[in-house]
């Protein structure tokens, strides 16, 4: 079992490695550096929000299922980050490449992954065409966190699940009489 695990972070690290360093673009670097805020706090709550508050039914209910989502989701993510503390790749190894002014919290799991995620779930829940444009968005966040250094790809994939897992939940035990309800 031990091998089996030492193979996985060794191959872990491979993949940080290729994503952190071989992907390195000055295009590449502003794409991803402008997607990763997607999974920030500010633009995941004043989205969700906002499509809560002013969006017409049955949208405003995705609005606030995806409010809802995003806020129980990182509780388990502020507990794992505690019992877990598991060092930031740019700080537990060298030569990484990240930007200015990097996070030194512990980083497992990724809570821009878990926000990205959560938020994107109750909308494809009601318009599942959504998914083509809304979880590679949501993948773009989670790869953009591996390649400014701050996150393990296992870091991203905890953060994922635990993002669309809470959200879809959320959404199925979402009382069916407030379905076709606006809150506002």
């Amino acid at each position: 079992m031990t091998r089996l695990l030492s193979w996985l972070l060794q191959c872990e690290r491979q993949l940080f490695f290729w994503i952190n360093h071989r992907m390195h673009h000055r295009i590449t670097s502003f794409v991803l550096y402008s997607f990763t805020h997607l999974g920030g706090a500010t633009f995941t709550i004043a989205c969700s929000s906002l499509i809560a508050l002013f969006s017409p039914a049955p949208w405003s209910m995705a609005g606030w299922q995806a409010l809802l989502a995003l806020g129980i989701s990182h509780i388990p993510v502020v507990l794992i980050k505690k019992v877990y503390p598991r060092l930031r790749p740019h700080v537990a190894m060298p030569d990484i490449r990240t930007f200015r002014k990097p996070l030194v919290d512990h980083s497992f799991p990724s809570g821009h992954s878990t926000a990205a995620f959560s938020i994107i779930v109750p909308f494809i829940a009601l318009m599942p065409q959504l998914a083509w444009i809304l979880v590679p968005a949501a993948s773009i966040v989670a790869l953009s966190r591996m390649y400014l250094g701050l996150h393990y790809p296992s870091d991203c994939l905890a953060g994922a699940i635990l993002g669309a897992g809470t959200a879809a939940l959320t959404v199925s035990l979402w009382p069916s009489n407030l379905m076709d309800y606006s809150f506002v």
